[in-house]
């Protein structure tokens, strides 16, 4: 089989990713999250997976340029790599697949 599975946080932060394209910061991806899961994440929850998906090489980064509302920190953006899109393909053809068939939750039938 060799795919190696994606947790659901890391999928979504994929996602976020891709969606925000070169905005992809931080805060910014921590947004988009909460928007999409309608609940609250902490900075550890964002920035844990964040983390794995660099080690993973499914994602990297680029530090910006310091700001002064920042306190002359850089924001540190990130990108999708060929192989994050290509395991984000993977993620949706496997969940495309699981759902078909399956009865319909709210009336019991099969779509």
């Amino acid at each position: 089989m060799g795919y190696k599975f994606l947790t659901r946080q890391e999928e979504l932060l994929l996602l976020a990713i891709w969606r925000i394209q070169d905005r992809a910061y931080g805060m910014a991806i921590k947004e988009q999250v909460e928007k999409v899961t309608c609940s609250r994440w902490s900075f550890g929850a964002v920035y844990a997976p964040l983390s794995r998906l660099l080690k993973k090489r499914l994602v990297f980064s680029i530090k910006g340029e310091p700001t002064p509302e920042r306190g002359g920190k850089s924001k540190v953006f990130y990108e999708l790599t060929d192989e994050g899109k290509k395991a984000l393909l993977e993620i949706e053809k496997i969940s495309r697949a699981s759902w078909l068939g399956i009865p319909n939750l709210k009336s019991g039938e099969t779509e």
